[in-house]
């Protein structure tokens, strides 16, 4: 199994919710927030799946070319992709798998099944606007023409993976576990999105339960360390794949980006 970061752009968020591009090094707007976003590429055997495919064209200056662009480093394209798994439904996590680069809606992996929460998917389906108009065009897109497949409380899409719902940031987040000859991985969306997310106990508002969302940081790092796992951070502004290669009580993990054998 190989993993690979697709660095999709770092962006300031502020109150009004949107990714405004800025520059990898550069500050976010004044009380905004810096966030990068990394989908995840796994390949192994005859599979190759993206993690969180990311914003699409709903940020400022954002593309499906730049997904391309990543895809190509890899020596791939979007039709080589036979999965794509979703943590969650919010936006900047599932709007790469549609674009109007043609000026009407098409799907951004023709190839693809898509794996989501059903029960976020009938959530989201039965809201009367998926944030704005725009947006619920693109997930009714979605539900007429995507390779949907469900996925369970507890779920094994294929051989490697497994997911496991576990709430917090959205009230069905998905926890992606990967195991796959000796390479071990976890992904839990924005439940552990960034490095920083690793030794630091709070409560955000912008997640669906709080506590929850907080007492899974604990658990999902004591779980990346006991079982060795590479932990996948989609917002990390750095370095985004590495694993706690120590802990102490005064110190809590130490991260490491030195791929384990």
């Amino acid at each position: 199994m190989t993993i690979t970061p697709l660095y999709l752009g770092t962006f300031s968020v502020g109150l009004d919710k949107l990714f405004h591009r800025i520059g990898k090094d550069d500050a976010p707007a004044k009380g905004a927030l810096k966030l990068s976003i990394n989908a995840f590429l796994i390949q192994y055997e005859d599979r190759k799946i993206i993690i969180d495919p990311g914003l699409g064209e709903f940020g400022e200056g954002t593309r499906l070319q730049d997904l391309r662009d990543q895809l190509l480093l890899s020596g791939l394209d979007e039709t080589d992709i036979t999965d794509v798994i979703c943590s969650h439904l919010h936006y900047d996590h599932i709007g790469g798998l549609a674009h109007r680069e043609s000026g009407y809606w098409e799907l951004s992996f023709p190839e693809a099944r898509i794996w989501v929460s059903e029960r976020e998917w009938d959530k989201a389906l039965g809201m009367t606007l998926y944030y704005d108009e725009e947006k619920t065009a693109f997930l009714a897109f979605l539900n007429a023409r995507a390779n949907l497949n469900f996925l369970a409380e507890q779920d094994q899409p294929f051989e490697g993976i497994q997911t496991r719902t576990i709430g917090g940031h959205t009230e069905f987040s998905q926890l992606i576990l990967g195991d796959h000859e000796g390479t071990s991985f976890l992904m839990a969306g924005d439940v552990l999105a960034s490095r920083s997310h690793v030794n630091r106990k709070f409560a955000a508002k912008y997640d669906f339960d709080p506590k929850r969302a907080s007492d899974l940081r604990t658990e999902l790092s004591e779980l990346a360390y006991k079982e060795k796992r590479h932990i996948l951070a989609f917002h990390s502004n750095s370095n985004p794949i590495f694993y706690l290669s120590d802990y102490s009580t005064e110190n809590g993990y130490t991260l490491s980006e030195q791929r384990r054998d």
